[in-house]
């Protein structure tokens, strides 16, 4: 499904948001949130409209690229129309697909990362022997501005009862294990003897081997096993996107309120943004970000981190 982005130059972007959703909401289903965000909804597809400082900022998406043109020419041909006192001119991008997302641009994601609390030398060694072994495997690992930020989550809930899904070989494990509070303890859950093994070799040599317990074999059985009261405080999500959703559900019934869920990878490279990628994994990760954000039992936050990182708090 093809999609578009313009961003027109105003002083007024609240008011000609506005004015969309007044002139389309009789037509179309029209919605605007308190923020000023609308979402206008055709038959073909649909355009989001969003008031930001000095502009307004139109995203259209449809079915295909003709449908995109019309979309483009009837909400941008309404905008200009509306604006009676400026001069506005509304310049589309060429027509886009997830694979053309990047949550954060290659310049910014390595400014980010040098800019982060680097990785010690247990950890770049890890690093490099990820990339030796694995192979193409190593985009598993996640980076060292992610393990930062593991770490920082785990230690300003003050968590002592940490759960991992998802290991490989071990940076995300040790970033947490760091983070817990004295006396602390995670349990890391995978299904590879192979990766892990290296993992254990690194828990061993980064001082953190007595703080983590590795169960082998199905995250969700071993997640079932787990008494049923709500005594986690930290819980990280990077396995096999398809469970996602029994992962989140299992974790947050056992999560004290006040606890964290962080989930990783939901961007899945660009294509959740793309509702004609209909793969499993990607009609799952669409589906539970959507659900996150409405889930009253939590308050979320999702960051362009990486491939995206969702940080979800129990209330």
């Amino acid at each position: 499904m093809p999609f578009s982005i313009a961003r027109v130059a105003t002083d007024r972007p609240a008011r000609y948001a506005k004015q969309l959703v007044s002139h389309f909401g009789n037509k179309i289903e029209a919605t605007q949130s308190a923020d000023g965000r609308a979402t206008l909804t055709f038959s073909a597809g649909m355009c989001v409209v969003s008031p930001l400082p000095g502009r307004i900022e139109l995203i259209a998406s449809a079915q295909d690229a003709d449908r995109l043109a019309t979309l483009q020419e009837v909400v941008g041909s309404h905008l200009v129309r509306f604006a009676t006192r400026d001069e506005l001119t509304v310049a589309w991008s060429e027509p886009l697909s997830g694979d053309d997302v990047e949550a954060i641009h290659p310049v910014a994601a390595d400014y980010a990362l040098a800019h982060s609390t680097p990785a010690d030398a247990v950890l770049c060694e890890l690093i490099a022997e990820t990339r030796e072994v694995t192979g193409d495997s190593a985009g598993m690992q996640i980076t060292s501005d992610e393990g930062a930020l593991l770490t920082m989550l785990a230690r300003l809930v003050g968590a002592k009862n940490a759960v991992e899904v998802g290991t490989f070989t071990g940076f995300s494990s040790i970033s947490i294990a760091r983070g817990l509070a004295d006396g602390g303890k995670l349990l890391a859950c995978d299904v590879s003897n192979e990766w892990t093994a290296i993992a254990r070799s690194y828990w061993e040599k980064a001082g953190v081997a007595d703080r983590i317990e590795l169960k082998i074999g199905p995250a969700l059985d071993t997640l079932r096993a787990l008494p049923d009261e709500p005594t986690l405080d930290f819980a990280f999500i990077d396995a096999d996107k398809e469970s996602y959703p029994a992962y989140y559900e299992e974790l947050l019934r056992r999560l004290r309120p006040g606890g964290l869920i962080v989930l990783d990878n939901v961007f899945l490279g660009g294509r959740v943004l793309d509702p004609a990628c209909q793969e499993e994994r990607y009609v799952t990760m669409r589906e539970l970000n959507k659900r996150i954000a409405t889930d009253e039992r939590v308050d979320a936050v999702m960051l362009s981190v990486r491939d995206g990182v969702t940080v979800a708090r129990k209330r």
